[in-house]
């Protein structure tokens, strides 16, 4: 396996990796927030056990409310506590919020800049046997152009819990995306994390691999194929989408010259567009982008879907081993 940057902490063995739902580490992210702060409260919308809310309901129930399913009521009882200075924590499917409730988030939130926490569940195609009307591939290009809200796609089961305290921490609007199927847990408890900073995993000398969410795990294992191949691929693991990491992004694309992106999301309107949109204007490099393109979900299992809609390291090695041959 590759070396990578050992600074960062993350797993020794990346080939016998365990795996984690992150949505535990929300669920356990708000009990670690419940017990430390009386001001921290959890609203679902009838998906206690889905978004692993029930954790909190158990340990503090007087501060959890499950609204059933009216999701933009939420959002806005959300407002109400956030104005009367509590932080309140939103979960539910992403195809809901910020699906379903998405001018409530444009307004009530975002223009009043409320220090309101939601969360997107299910979010990908991994989602499985629910199918289409269930995986939101949407939710990021949904609402990264709505002013001052940061959005979150963590990689695994410690990034996500590391990001909901962080969120906690923040003053203003988070989005937090997390999956349902288990992922491959890549980082440690000790890997650190800062919101709106992104890891370099490795440097490259021919292509920079960035990815998001649980693609990064795919991106690492690309990356040690192509090693093996002969190219040198640098990683990055964006799990701020929005605000990116301008500088380390376009030092990576100076760097190399070329940029894969990858996401368990639509190709338009997500990670490969910021990148996309920064680099134009930046450090314009050749790029490719490996995502689901243009299509709804569908039912099945989760593996069986990222093989179906094209997002594991086959893809990202063959985007990256055209980029290199045009270079060349």
């Amino acid at each position: 396996m590759i070396k990578l940057n050992e600074e960062l902490r993350l797993v020794d063995d990346f080939e016998n990796v365990e795996r984690i739902p992150t949505r535990d580490g929300y669920g356990k992210g708000l009990v670690e927030l419940g017990a430390e702060r009386n001001d921290v409260f959890v609203l679902t919308g009838d998906l206690a056990d889905s978004t692993r809310t029930a954790w909190f309901k158990e340990k503090f129930p007087e501060r959890f409310i499950d609204m059933g399913v009216a999701e933009q009521n939420m959002i806005n009882v959300a407002v109400g506590l956030a104005l009367s200075g509590k932080v309140p924590f939103v979960a539910t499917y992403g195809v809901f919020v910020p699906g379903r409730a998405w001018d409530q988030i444009r307004i009530s939130v975002c223009y009043n800049k409320a220090n309101v926490k939601f969360a997107g569940a299910h979010t990908g195609i991994s989602v499985g046997p629910d199918g289409a009307t269930h995986q939101a591939l949407e939710d990021v290009a949904s609402v990264r152009a709505l002013p001052n809200l940061t959005i979150l796609s963590p990689t695994d089961f410690w990034e996500s819990k590391k990001a909901t305290i962080a969120a906690a921490k923040m003053k203003g609007p988070v989005y937090i995306r997390f999956g349902r199927e288990k992922v491959p847990v890549i980082t440690t408890e000790e890997t650190p994390f800062e919101i709106g900073k992104a890891v370099v995993y490795r440097e490259g000398k021919d292509v920079t691999l960035i990815a998001t969410g649980q693609m990064v795990y795919q991106a690492i294992i690309a990356a040690n194929n192509l090693m093996e191949r002969g190219i040198d691929a640098g990683i990055i693991n964006v799990h701020t989408i929005k605000p990116l990491d301008r500088e380390t992004i376009v030092e990576a694309a100076r760097r190399t010259g070329a940029v894969v992106t990858a996401e368990e999301h639509q190709v338009y309107g997500g990670l490969g567009g910021a990148i996309a949109e920064l680099l134009s204007k930046e450090n314009p490099v050749p790029m490719r982008f490996v995502a689901v393109n243009d299509r709804f979900g569908e039912s099945g299992v989760a593996d069986e879907l990222l093989e179906a809609f094209g997002l594991t390291h086959k893809e990202i090695e063959a985007a990256a081993e055209e980029l290199v041959k045009l270079k060349k």
